[in-house]
């Protein structure tokens, strides 16, 4: 044993003897195009070109009695406007005779993306092919619905890059259109925003798919951007041009996107659509301040269609406390020119670290509809968030929904609300994996059990 541990240390030695010889001379010993490329990650490595790999599979079910239906806002001011946003509802359940009654979702999504990248005289070259597949199937009331948004393996970008600080970008991927610094600070949110993807509603863009893009560094967090989008589609709103500045500071981000859409056609027609969506944050110390705003149109030949949507959202933090308010608007004209009610809403939330590993945070928002005699809706919340070891974290939360009475001229509809509480167990154990459990309980009987699991790697 002895003589064993002699000859692998003797080998050791003169290994790292040999390295460092080599390095004394100059020598490259173990650099591949990865390492010169500055890669990392899961790469696989040719003489040229270097394969990086990451993916992930996300799985979700849910299972109880929760057919929707309950509508705290009954519509965004965007009415006669094509490809508006819809309704903010709470779960209703179902109460049929003589048949089951049960809901039950399960979806799985799978990410696989594969970066080839070789050096070039403009920069690093680049192919990117990300494959994507949706499983996800229903059943309402026992009954399953076919093909419920199922999607079979496909690309869902794949394109060719070239470039350093100024990168063109060709092929099938997402847009550059930056719809960022536009969500509230308030832990419940606003309706208006929850209902536009959390923001301001950049309106009907047809951006991503097919694209042309140009994007370049001009210094100092100052970043242009120019592409051609939306040339896959064979409809009178094919073909979109994209422009965004953008910039990214010490303290504070901000941009500026805006579209022109429906150009490929070369006629005036309703697919003629103009959308910009700006925002801005900032953080002082303990303060940060954000404000968005979203505006556009469309051509119609009954008379144009305009919209805009706000929002401004502050929050302070105090030692173990923090505030934050929010507020938002929306309005615009419909198809034909009639003015469209203003609506507006607003929220805040107060949150207090209590102890290292919990957290307790009380808040709500509110929602006026400008349509004559359609009520007012509301949310009000309290939530407790409790690390309950370093890899398991439990948050609770219970609150009510409410939705003023609808009088004439509205249709008549009495007031209503409804109280819930809720409760999820995540765990993230490490690795990139992660799983919850969760359960929603609501006072007008509706109930949901919710499983997650993912993993991503790369």
């Amino acid at each position: 044993m002895k003589l064993k541990s002699l000859i692998l240390g003797s080998v050791a030695a003169a290994g790292l003897s040999t390295a460092g010889f080599a390095a004394d001379l100059g020598v490259l010993t173990s650099l591949d195009v990865c390492d010169e490329l500055g890669l990392s990650g899961l790469t696989i490595s040719s003489d040229t070109n270097c394969l990086q790999i990451s993916g992930a599979v996300n799985y979700t079910f849910e299972w109880g009695n929760f057919n929707g239906g309950g509508h705290v806002i009954a519509n965004t001011p965007f009415a006669g406007a094509p490809n508006t946003d819809g309704v903010v509802s709470v779960d209703t359940p179902s109460n049929l005779v003589g048949v089951s009654n049960q809901d039950w979702d399960s979806k799985v999504e799978t990410l696989l993306k594969f970066v080839g990248t070789a050096s070039s005289d403009f920069g690093p070259a680049s192919v990117v092919i990300n494959l994507r597949q949706r499983d996800y199937q229903r059943a309402r009331d026992a009954i399953g619905v076919v093909n419920g948004d199922a999607h079979p393996l496909r690309a869902q970008d794949a394109y060719v890059q070239v470039g350093d600080t100024t990168i063109l970008s060709a092929g099938k991927k997402g847009s550059i259109f930056n719809e960022g610094d536009d969500e509230p600070f308030n832990f419940t949110g606003l309706f208006m925003s929850k209902d536009a993807d959390v923001g301001v509603w950049e309106g009907p863009v047809r951006k991503g798919g097919h694209v042309i893009q140009l994007e370049s560094s001009f210094g100092e967090g100052l970043v242009g951007k120019i592409g051609l989008e939306a040339l896959d589609r064979t409809d009178n709103e094919a073909g979109s041009l994209i422009g965004v500045l953008q910039y990214a500071g010490e303290g504070i981000t901000a941009h500026i996107s805006g579209s022109v859409g429906g150009l490929l056609d070369g006629v005036q027609t309703v697919g003629d659509t103009y959308a910009v969506h700006a925002g801005v944050t900032s953080t002082f110390d303990a303060f940060k301040l954000r404000a968005a705003l979203a505006a556009g149109g469309g051509y119609n030949p009954a008379g144009n269609w305009s919209y805009w949507n706000g929002l401004v959202s502050g929050e302070a933090k105090f030692d173990m406390f923090k505030v934050a308010l929010s507020a938002e608007a929306a309005g615009g004209t419909a198809v034909g020119g009639a003015a469209l009610d203003t609506d507006f809403g607003f929220g805040g939330s107060f949150g207090a670290t209590v102890t290292d590993g919990i957290e307790i945070n009380i808040g709500g928002r509110y929602f006026n509809d400008g349509t004559a005699g359609v009520g007012d809706g509301y949310q009000v919340a309290a939530q407790l968030i409790a690390s309950l070891t370093e890899t398991v974290k439990l948050t609770t939360e219970i609150g009510v929904y409410g939705h003023a009475a609808d009088v004439a001229p509205a249709p008549v509809a009495a007031a209503y609300s409804d109280f819930y509480g809720k409760a999820e167990l995540g765990w993230t154990p490490g690795g990139g994996f992660s799983s919850s459990v969760g359960a929603t309980v609501q006072q007008n009987g509706a109930y949901k059990v919710t499983f997650k699991a993912s993993k991503a790697f790369q």
